[in-house]
């Protein structure tokens, strides 16, 4: 018994480990990489979680908005999948967005610091 506890707890420990939890993703991007792509073409798809509400108040240039517990019946409204930066306010909108971007064959990538992030940089921000 005692071996199968253990094989059980390293199994999680892989999954844990798989998921990123705990750690820095490897799919996020920094703020100064999505402000030197924005507006040029073929660029990523920027796509701000948060409500609307928050989204009038200031965004990241050139992003589009749909709330994170729009996307999945919003899906057609974005496009063929292709590439794109998913960001909220602190991340958890966003990693909950992009799980429903990468079941719809999105490739998916996160900015870094989210919104909140991006301010504290003193960046652009469009309204």
């Amino acid at each position: 018994m005692r071996r199968a506890a253990r094989g059980l707890v390293l199994a999680l420990f892989a999954v844990v480990l798989a998921c990123g939890v705990g750690a820095p993703s490897a799919s996020d991007v920094d703020a100064q990489h999505v402000l030197a792509f924005a507006g040029r073409t073929g660029a990523p798809l920027v796509l701000d979680v948060r409500s609307a509400e928050e989204f009038a108040t200031g965004h990241v240039p050139g992003a589009r908005n749909v709330s994170f517990d729009q996307v999945a019946s919003r899906l057609g409204e974005l496009g063929p999948p292709g590439d794109v930066v998913v960001y909220c306010e602190r991340g958890p909108r966003a990693s909950k967005a992009a799980a429903v971007l990468r079941g719809a064959g999105f490739t998916v990538r996160h900015l870094a610091g989210d919104m909140s992030g991006w301010r504290a940089q003193g960046l652009p921000i469009e309204r």
